[in-house]
């Protein structure tokens, strides 16, 4: 078996790659947001792409769908699968970080459907999944054939207090979620010091995805919140189907978001405004960041900041104050991953190679110069 790295290997915008003598699959397809160009998407040739039997989806985020329209641009015909939730999130990811021909693309292609814990065959490959505990619609990967079983975690949370996670099989390569590096703060601190913040700052701007994080944020805050316009039938969404939330999450998430006020300014609410997405580059946070610049109004953001993006620009200039709130692993839950996994090599991918480095002291199978374009022989 061949693994190719595609994407998301020293950077973000994850998309890899297996080959069999009779197969060839992709998992993600993601954006790299803090590049332009070409470089915005995975480093995948046309004629690899062509030559692509199926592509997987891990969920609905750019950094793991955002290439979608423009790899089927690029020649991509083979089998696209992914939950029903996920695809239903696809679309509103890909208006804002494809462009529009691609989006097209998408609307137009034949998607099959599977459900978590289900198990896939393509060509000579069995691929197991679970819920990865990051969002609703959200899966990890586990494929196996020609004596070998890869694991591609795309984004997991372990111990997430909101959506459900299912533990993946030992495998003897291991993709893992390193977004964090090594950041070892437990989640429990970092709620505590967000939830702290907005108690601070009762009338704030909290920039967020709307899939995955939102939901997170909803959970810690007891207070009455406001959400951006438009994004209401997307979070009921998300909470109406139970299998994707550990048990009694939906009844309390379903009451917050009944009594969530519905806000697209002019001015501000009297409550913490919740607005997608969580960087500023597209959807109704794109403008409410610019306003609160103007007005000098709170803002609070909680993950990932492209650089350039706009949220990263007002953090830079003291007009946004940051507190991560984990959707991804900190070092200790990955530490706990791969002792449990017993991987011969693995692969941390959505960070930098100096994030890399204190993970390798403690990860001996780590392939801690693995960068976007390697391919490595099983």
């Amino acid at each position: 078996m061949r693994l190719k790295l595609y994407g998301g290997f020293g950077g973000k915008g994850v998309s890899v790659g297996l080959e069999t003598a009779r197969t060839r699959l992709i998992i993600d397809i993601g954006v790299n947001t803090s590049a332009t160009g070409r470089d915005y998407y995975p480093a995948i040739s046309a004629e690899e792409l062509g030559q692509a039997d199926a592509l997987i989806v891990t969920h609905a985020h750019e950094d793991h769908v955002g290439g979608l329209g423009w790899c089927l641009a690029q020649g991509f015909g083979g089998r696209i699968l992914m939950t029903p939730e996920t695809r239903g999130d696809t679309e509103a990811c890909l208006a804002a970080y494809a462009e529009p021909a691609d989006r097209a693309l998408v609307r137009d292609a034949v998607i099959e459907t599977f459900a978590p814990g289900e198990t896939l065959a393509i060509g000579d490959l069995t691929i197991r999944t679970g819920r990865n505990g990051h969002a609703v619609g959200g899966v990890w990967c586990a494929a196996e054939g020609e004596g070998h079983r890869v694991l591609h975690c795309g984004d997991i949370v372990p111990a997430s207090a909101v959506f459900a996670y299912d533990a993946p099989p030992p495998s003897d390569v291991v993709l893992f979620d390193a977004s964090y590096g090594s950041d070892d703060v437990p989640a429990t601190q970092r709620a505590a010091a967000v939830v702290a913040w907005v108690d601070a700052h009762p009338q704030c701007l909290l920039p967020t995805p709307l899939a995955g994080r939102s939901l997170e944020l909803m959970a810690i805050l007891d207070r009455p919140l406001a959400i951006a316009a438009g994004m209401r039938d997307g979070l009921a969404a998300q909470i109406a189907d139970e299998r994707w939330l550990w048990p009694g999450v939906k009844e309390k998430l379903a009451q917050k978001l009944a009594h969530a006020q519905d806000w697209g300014g002019p001015g501000w609410p009297d409550r913490p405004l919740l607005a997608h997405d969580g960087m500023g580059l597209a959807g109704p946070s794109a403008e409410f960041l610019a306003r609160a610049a103007k007005d000098a109004h709170p803002v609070l953001l909680t993950g990932h900041l492209p650089a350039g993006s706009p949220a990263e620009v007002m953090l830079a200039a003291g007009q946004a104050a940051w507190q991560r709130l984990p959707t991804h692993p900190t070092l200790a839950e990955n530490i706990a991953l791969l002792a449990a996994m017993k991987p011969r090599m693995s692969f941390g991918h959505s960070c930098t190679l100096a994030e890399l480095g204190p993970i390798a002291a403690r990860v001996l199978s780590l392939v801690a110069t693995a960068v976007a374009g390697q391919t490595f022989e099983l």
